[in-house]
């Protein structure tokens, strides 16, 4: 891991996600890149729509002073931190400044009422697990000196998968973490046999050129099933696959990934399908 970045907006979460992000440096000497939007609002415009590059100057300033207070942590001692300044929020140029210095993750705190309202739904961390092509750290609550021991990662096993599980498993092996892989088995349509589940499971890993053990959970809905097997593990770290823009895969079609990442206690990174 050479390059994580971290979006900030001087809030709590933000500053949660920043004391991960340091601790993974630290732990890899990684170059850690904070990146703040300073978005100029509409209100500040008036109604001409205009603003004095005066005004603009000024804007900067006080932008600029006040994240880099933000940055004066010391838990950011011995750590190469590179300040980003953008001026807009389009939070599509995070994907694009992990392209430009190679970044192997992304930090993000969540955001809601309670901290993990709606983290996938209308949120700045939507936006950019949508478009980001490297995997994605979503932090709920205090998580600094972040060393996860367990890792579950749960997916349908269709072929579509495969990039996301060799990514979460080269994850796993850098943070030296237990890799669990599992399939949640839920009933209806999509309840399989333990036979055919295995039969299943079995293609997927030998397309993978992968000998890891996978377990079959029950459950009632998949997202319950991923949940109660993490809290079982005692998972540190819970993996979920995602299409990128097209939101999330379609073993969490509808609100399933997202009541994944509510819900979940523990910290939720997402690969890119």
């Amino acid at each position: 891991m050479k390059s994580i970045i971290v979006p900030v907006d001087f809030s709590n979460q933000s500053e949660k996600a920043l004391k991960v992000a340091a601790s993974l440096a630290k732990d890899h000497s990684a170059e850690l890149l904070v990146l703040h939007m300073l978005e100029l609002s509409p209100a500040i415009m008036g109604e001409s729509g205009y603003i004095s590059q005066e005004q603009v100057v000024h804007l900067l300033k006080i932008g600029e002073k006040r994240f880099t207070d933000f940055l004066n942590k010391p838990y950011l001692k011995d750590v190469k931190v590179t300040p980003v300044i953008k001026h807009y929020k389009v939070f599509s140029e995070v994907n694009e400044i992990a392209e430009k210095h190679n970044a192997d993750l992304i930090v993000m705190g969540s955001h809601g009422a309670d901290g993990l309202q709606e983290i996938f739904i209308g949120s700045n961390t939507e936006r950019v697990v949508r478009t980001s092509d490297v995997p994605v750290l979503v932090i709920k609550g205090e998580a600094e000196g972040f060393k996860p021991k367990t890792f579950v990662f749960a997916i349908d096993f269709e072929e579509e998968n495969l990039p996301a599980l060799k990514k979460a498993k080269e994850m796993a092996d850098l943070l030296k973490s237990k890799f669990h892989l599992v399939y949640i088995n839920t009933p209806g349509d999509e309840f399989l046999s333990t036979g055919d589940a295995y039969t299943k499971i079995s293609k997927f890993l030998d397309a993978a050129g992968m000998g890891v053990p996978v377990e079959i959970y029950n459950d009632y809905t998949v997202e319950k099933g991923v949940l109660n097997y993490s809290d079982k593990v005692s998972a540190d770290l819970i993996g979920i696959p995602t299409h990128g823009r097209r939101g999330l895969s379609h073993f969490f079609m509808g609100s399933i990934g997202e009541d994944i990442a509510n819900h979940s206690e523990v910290p939720v990174i997402t690969f890119k399908i």
